[in-house]
C-alpha cells in the first residue's frame, strides 16, 4: 500500500483590516452611507452645522440632531483658481440646498471646474473622500457634492 501522504497547509492568508477612518467635520457621519448631521432648533427647525448656544432665527436654546438628506441642488457657486499652497485648483466652492431644505457649505467634486460644466439648479448627491493618512494609517475624510 501507498503511503499517505501529509496534507499540506494552506499557507495562513493575511486579512488586510481597512483604515481606521475619521471625519474632517464633526457633522459628518461615516459608514456605509455616509450623512451630514445637523443640529435643528426644537422651536423653528433652523439648522446649524456648528455648535449654538441660542437659534439666530428664534433665539431659543433646545435643539436636537437631524439627519441631513443626501440628494441636493446647486443654488450658487464659483471656481476658485487661485488657492492656498498645497490646495489643487480651480475647484467649484458652491452653496447647496438639500431636499430637506438644509443649507450647506460645500465643494462641488467630480466634475470639471468649468461654466459649462457646472449650473445652477444641478442635481447633486452628497459624497465622500479620502484626504489624507496620518502616521499611525487613520485616513481623514471629507465630503463634497458630486452631480446625481
Amino acid at each position: 500500500m501507498a503511503a499517505k501522504k501529509a496534507a499540506k497547509k494552506a499557507p495562513a492568508r493575511k486579512v488586510k483590516k481597512a483604515a481606521p477612518q475619521v471625519p474632517l467635520v464633526d457633522y459628518l457621519r461615516l459608514g456605509q452611507r455616509p450623512y451630514l448631521s445637523a443640529n435643528e432648533c426644537t422651536n423653528c427647525g433652523a439648522r446649524f452645522f456648528d455648535r449654538r448656544n441660542a437659534c439666530a432665527h428664534c433665539g431659543r436654546r433646545e435643539f436636537k440632531k437631524a439627519r441631513v438628506r443626501n440628494g441636493a441642488r446647486l443654488k450658487a457657486f464659483t471656481i476658485v483658481h487661485r488657492a492656498a499652497p498645497g490646495i489643487p485648483a480651480p475647484y467649484v466652492s458652491a452653496i447647496v440646498e438639500t431636499d430637506d431644505g438644509t443649507t450647506v457649505r460645500s465643494n462641488v467634486v467630480n466634475c470639471e471646474p468649468t461654466p459649462d460644466a457646472v449650473t445652477l439648479g444641478m442635481k447633486l448627491k452628497l459624497t465622500t473622500y479620502p484626504i489624507g493618512t496620518d502616521d499611525e494609517g487613520t485616513e481623514a475624510v471629507a465630503f463634497g457634492y458630486e452631480p446625481a
